[in-house]
């Protein structure tokens, strides 16, 4: 049976590297998208397990919850903030979150107490300022950048699974889409490591191919405590996706119902994509991320649909989104260059929606929820229209934005980029 859902695009495998001091912050710089399915080992200090700890009792004996809580001292509560994060947050909300996070943490070594629990547990306990750091598998903490020539020694290490292209199909194939990732890795074990992520969740591998002319795409970050960051993109067998693997999948891409594109491969491979299923009455789904403001003026027409956030917007038409006026003028100027509908995302606001068939932009607000870690969550919105588009074509525009909404405000209640994205057992049965 043919895939619905085609993604041509990225796989990228996050090196995270923890080193002590610093605090948590949210993800900064946000080239690539953070995720971490794997956990990493104990704090340091922590080798001896879990017997004899204070405050935990001996070995599978649940310590009584005020007594874990009592540990949570008001100094650790408080580290690093560094001002009003993403969607305006300030330091204290997300402290505030941080505890809550910490705390359910903890609850859970009580409730059901496991090896997995109690390692969650002293994570909390001993390094409170890393907690959900080590989930998101975003970034890596410092107390400062080093120096040119300079090493500091770093405690953890531990890898995961990102690049925009994959997680829209993670996203799709977790509602019950079938799939196909069309995308090139290294013949090295991050790529190996990929393939397996991507059959663990039921997505088509046979068109992602592996080359030993270049390594599996990684992205690395190093951040203080002041916030500053250091961030290495190295792109890899992304770029080395070519017009002859479109070729080879040329079947499965206009056979497909939908074929969704990016700009984290080679910009002229995606537009050949769009152009493919274009060409054979397949509905194209396209964001344009990372933007670029001299984006070839193809891609609007070839574009059914053209989703970015305010920041790409802003990249592409020169104008700032700060409100819902803001994007409905960007909507308007993406009209005039093509393309046919656009959908501006704008975070905890929802979605700004402009067609050419209806003169009056829409905008889809998105349900107020309590944000743990918004990374990732246009890439699940994506994914989760592409869903919409291919199996329930003939619900509104309007309606597929507001479920795919809530599809991706699921995702930002829990820590990590593909380890937050639901599956479809696990969301309210009228969203389907």
């Amino acid at each position: 049976m043919a895939a619905e859902v085609v993604v041509v695009g990225s796989c990228m495998t996050d090196l995270v590297r923890l080193v002590p001091g610093g605090g948590f912050l949210p993800a900064l710089g946000g080239a690539t998208p953070r995720s971490s399915e794997r956990r990493p080992s104990r704090c340091p200090g922590n080798s001896a397990g879990t017997p004899g700890l204070p405050g935990l009792g001996r070995a599978g004996m649940a310590p009584s919850w005020s007594r874990l809580v009592s540990r949570l001292s008001p100094g650790q509560e408080s580290r690093s903030g560094v001002g009003a994060g993403r969607g305006g947050r300030s330091a204290r909300s997300r402290a505030e979150e941080r505890t809550e996070h910490r705390h359910r943490l903890l609850r859970e070594v009580v409730e059901s107490p496991s090896l997995e629990t109690i390692r969650n547990g002293l994570d909390a306990l001993l390094c409170p300022e890393m907690t959900l750091l080590q989930q998101g598998g975003r970034t890596s903490l410092t107390t400062r950048l080093p120096k040119a020539g300079e090493t500091i020694l770093g405690q953890k290490f531990f890898v995961g699974f990102g690049g925009k292209g994959a997680n829209q199909c993670v996203q799709s194939a977790r509602l019950g889409a079938k799939t196909s990732l069309i995308c090139k890795v290294g013949s090295d074990s991050f790529g190996n490591d990929y393939v397996a992520n991507l059959k663990k969740n039921d997505i088509s591998t046979a068109f992602v191919g592996q080359t030993a002319d270049a390594a599996t795409g990684t992205a690395s970050i190093i951040v203080n405590s002041e916030g500053q960051n250091v961030i290495v993109i190295v792109p890899g067998a992304n770029l080395l996706l070519n017009f002859e693997d479109l070729k080879r999948a040329s079947d499965v891409i206009c056979k497909a119902k939908v074929v969704v594109c990016q700009l984290e491969i080679t910009p002229a491979v995606s537009l050949e994509a769009l152009k493919m299923a274009r060409a054979s009455g397949v509905k194209t789904l396209f964001n344009p991320a990372p933007a670029l403001a001299d984006l070839d003026p193809q891609f609007y027409t070839y574009s059914d649909i053209f989703c970015c956030n305010e920041t790409e917007a802003e990249i592409l038409t020169g104008i700032p989104v700060g409100n819902l006026e803001d994007a409905e003028k960007v909507g308007r100027m993406l009209l005039g260059r093509g393309c046919k509908l656009v959908i501006v995302t704008l975070g905890a606001e929802g979605c700004m929606m402009i067609s050419e068939d209806e003169g009056i932009p829409k905008h889809v607000p998105a349900g107020k929820v309590r944000a743990v870690d918004t990374t990732g969550a246009g890439d699940s919105f994506v994914g989760a229209l592409a869903f919409y588009l291919a199996y329930y074509p003939k619900l509104s525009m309007e309606e597929m934005i507001r479920k795919s909404n809530c599809v991706a405000s699921v995702s930002v209640q829990a820590p990590g980029t593909q380890s937050s994205y639901p599956y479809r057992k696990d969301l309210p049965q009228d969203l389907f």
